[in-house]
């Protein structure tokens, strides 16, 4: 577990303005992974695969390098870097 401190000069609290960036992050990532599941669905119907297959079949040399499947490859990681923020900042709690 983590744990922040913040501290301000000002009198006012900084619970409302991180909360308000933390909500605005959270649109952001999920706006994200909206986009990049599209992108992951358009490629599994264009070559009828799941993405799990597509990669086990990719490290093991069953389909030549492209640009496109560097691509694909691309979009999944984001995909799963997304889910890991979403994931941390769903976390987040206030001690106070």
């Amino acid at each position: 577990m983590s744990e922040l401190t913040l501290i301000s000069a000002y009198q006012y609290s900084l619970k409302p303005l991180i909360e308000a960036a933390l909500s605005n992050q959270m649109k952001l990532l999920k706006a994200g992974l909206r986009r990049t599941e599209e992108r992951i669905r358009e490629f599994e119907e264009r070559y009828r695969i799941l993405t799990q297959e597509f990669l086990s079949r990719f490290e093991n040399d069953e389909f030549e390098e492209t640009s496109e499947f560097a691509e694909w490859i691309g979009e999944y990681r984001l995909l799963k870097k997304l889910q890991q923020k979403i994931g941390i900042l769903q976390e987040v709690r206030f001690a106070n």
